[in-house]
C-alpha cells in the first residue's frame, strides 16, 4: 500500500465550480468501456491532442483530479484540446485496478482511439503521480507521442528501472516540498538516465495545494515558445465530432 492516509486522497471535488467542462466520451478499452472527457480551447491551432492521466485509482484519483484539470486547462490555453479518462475500475470505466499494467493497456487503447479519429495528429501524453508512471510506461510504445509531461513521477513507489526513457521531448515537474515523492528521490533517479528532461522545480507539496496557478504559469512559460512554431489549418478536433 502507498503511504497515503485519508487526508491525502486525490480528491477532485474542490474544482467542481471551475470552467473547462467538456464533452463526455466512451472509449473501448481492454476490459470494457472507458469513461473520458474532452476539453477544447476557444481556438484550436496546433494539430495536437493532449491525453492526460490521473493519479492513483485506489486513493481517489479520477479524471476530475485538480492537477489533471489544470494540466488540461494549460493545454487548452496553448491551443491544444485535451482528453482525460478514468482508468479501469474508476467512475464509469469497466474493470479493476491492475497496479499499472492494465492501466498502461488502457492508456494505449485511448491513444489508438485518438489516433484513429485524428490521423496525423501529434499526441502529448501527460500524467500526474501514478498517471506519470503509466505515461512513462506507455510513451515508448506509440511513436505518435511528440511530448511527455510527467508531474511528480512516483519513482520511490513504483519500479521505473528498466523502462526505456522517452525518445520525444520530455518535461518533468516536481514539487520541492513533496511529502510522498521526495525531490531527492526524483533527482537521484534522473542521474541514472541517459536522457534528461526539461525539469521544473516548484515550491509545492505532492498535491500542489495553493500552487496550481504556479504550476500552470510555469508550464505555459516553458512550452509557449515551442508551441508558437506549431500550426494547424485543418478541421479542429473540437468540431462536431468532439473526438467522439
Amino acid at each position: 500500500m502507498l503511504p497515503i492516509d485519508r487526508s491525502h486522497l486525490y480528491d477532485g471535488g474542490e474544482i467542481a465550480a471551475l470552467e473547462c467542462v467538456g464533452e463526455r466520451v466512451v472509449i473501448p478499452g481492454p476490459e470494457g468501456d472507458l469513461e473520458g472527457l474532452t476539453a477544447c480551447p476557444e481556438k484550436e491551432t496546433r494539430g495536437t491532442v493532449a491525453v492526460i492521466l490521473h493519479p492513483h485509482p485506489l486513493y481517489g484519483g479520477t479524471l476530475h483530479n485538480k492537477v489533471v484539470h489544470y494540466l488540461s486547462r494549460t493545454c487548452n490555453r496553448l491551443g491544444i484540446p485535451s482528453l482525460r479518462f478514468n482508468f479501469r475500475g474508476v467512475g464509469e470505466s469497466a474493470g479493476h485496478y491492475d497496479d499499472g499494467r492494465g492501466e498502461t493497456e488502457d492508456c494505449l487503447a485511448v491513444l489508438d482511439w485518438v489516433q484513429q479519429r485524428r490521423p496525423g495528429f501529434d499526441i502529448w501524453l501527460a500524467g500526474f503521480s501514478f498517471g506519470a508512471y503509466v505515461a512513462y510506461r506507455a510513451v515508448h510504445q506509440r511513436p505518435q507521442i511528440s511530448r511527455l509531461l510527467t508531474v511528480a513521477p512516483p519513482v520511490n513507489l513504483f519500479d521505473f528501472h528498466g523502462l526505456p526513457p522517452p525518445a520525444c521531448p520530455w518535461t518533468l515537474i516536481q514539487g520541492e516540498k513533496d511529502e510522498l515523492v521526495p525531490v531527492a528521490s526524483v533527482k537521484h533517479w534522473l542521474t541514472l538516465l541517459n536522457v534528461q528532461p526539461r525539469t521544473i522545480l516548484l515550491p509545492a507539496d505532492h498535491f500542489f495545494h495553493g500552487q496550481l496557478n504556479t504550476l500552470q504559469t510555469a508550464l505555459l512559460e516553458s512550452l509557449e515558445d515551442e508551441v508558437a512554431n506549431m500550426a494547424y489549418t485543418g478541421i479542429s478536433p473540437c468540431a462536431e465530432s468532439h473526438l467522439s
